[in-house]
């Protein structure tokens, strides 16, 4: 779901832009005002999440691939609006770092996981839990619905901007210029993707994820309401599961094939026989030092690839911890001068 540059023409990405900036603006001052202080480290713990299990790719029927992206249930532990900072602070270090979604498309990337998805998943799971205990059953299995629904809902915002740039931007002789594939095609094949296997690994990654809290740490599932937490988290024990998710990046490699619309040019050309003109001088403008999670100068083999994955998951991890912690602390900080000022 990660679109390169060049599918999208610059001026869908300026308008993704300008629709996510009032988005980010709401969601920073949403954090300030709702989040504690505390939490700050559980959120910089769920930005790195988010971005390490983006890695695991999974196989599609149509011999295509795609992910999870986490985004369900950091809405349900912080918010819609803290999980739309969390997942946009780990697609930038993605694109920046590691090249996997477009500089110019970050708006359109964001739109889709940052913000979709994690909304649509927060209201469905709030619609299905409305008067429910926290330990209640129909917790996790909202969380399987609306993590499942969400993604879908994200994939097929993915295809519409990408099934639109044929239809609006071609040359007089109707040759594609960016993405070519029409809405016809790219709706379908997206929603195919996560309707039969990125949306059930979704689902199920939030409802483990939420009956793992009822039993361990109830209180997680309600931090919006709670003004601080009761108890000390075991800090130590998330982070060595977070470890542990970390080395087994390299099953995602397992998976063959690219996600669908996220070929590079030279894949394009021998699917089409042709590149469309602005997806090839857009494609190849930002030259990320980590490429395709990998070290430069390894070879592809799967030993060194599985190497380069585990050690831009480890950079990874550490890049958006720390940027996200950093991030939090700057808001909180700013927050409690306002109130002492008033």
């Amino acid at each position: 779901m990660h679109i390169p540059d060049g599918y999208l023409s610059p001026q869908t990405c300026a308008v993704m832009g300008a629709v996510m900036l009032p988005v980010w603006w709401t969601s920073v001052k949403k954090v300030q005002n709702t989040i504690n202080k505390k939490y700050v480290p559980l959120m910089a713990l769920g930005a790195a999440f988010s971005f390490v299990i983006m890695m695991y790719n999974v196989p599609i029927p149509d011999g295509t691939t795609a992910h999870a992206v986490g985004g369900s249930l950091l809405a349900i532990i912080f918010g819609p609006w803290a999980a739309t900072l969390c997942i946009t602070i780990a697609l930038a270090i993605q694109a920046l770092l590691f090249g996997d979604g477009g500089i110019l498309a970050f708006g359109a990337n964001c739109f889709n996981m940052a913000f979709v998805l994690p909304f649509s998943s927060y209201f469905i799971y709030k619609l299905l839990t409305t008067n429910s205990e926290i330990t209640s059953a129909r917790r996790y299995i909202a969380g399987f619905i609306g993590g499942y629904i969400g993604i879908v809902l994200a994939a097929i915002c993915a295809g519409i901007e990408l099934g639109l740039q044929p239809l609006l931007f071609h040359t007089a002789a109707g040759v594609p210029q960016y993405c070519p594939y029409p809405l016809s095609l790219a709706v379908p094949a997206m929603a195919f993707a996560h309707l039969t296997v990125a949306g059930p690994v979704e689902g199920v990654i939030t409802a483990l994820a939420i009956k793992y809290l009822q039993v361990s740490n109830p209180e997680m599932l309600s931090i919006e309401k709670v003004k601080a937490p009761s108890k000390a988290f075991n800090y130590a024990k998330l982070w060595i599961g977070m470890a542990i998710v970390a080395i087994l990046t390299p099953l995602g490699l397992l998976a063959s094939g690219s996600a669908w619309g996220e070929w590079g040019a030279d894949e394009l050309k021998d699917k089409l026989g042709f590149v469309p003109e602005g997806l090839e001088q857009m494609s190849d403008k930002w030259h990320a030092l980590m490429q395709d999670y990998g070290i430069p100068g390894f070879d592809q083999s799967f030993f060194q690839s599985a190497i380069g994955y585990i050690t831009a998951a480890i950079v990874g991890i550490i890049l958006i911890s720390f940027i996200t912690y950093l991030f939090g602390k700057i808001l909180k900080g700013k927050d409690e001068e306002a109130h002492e000022t008033k």
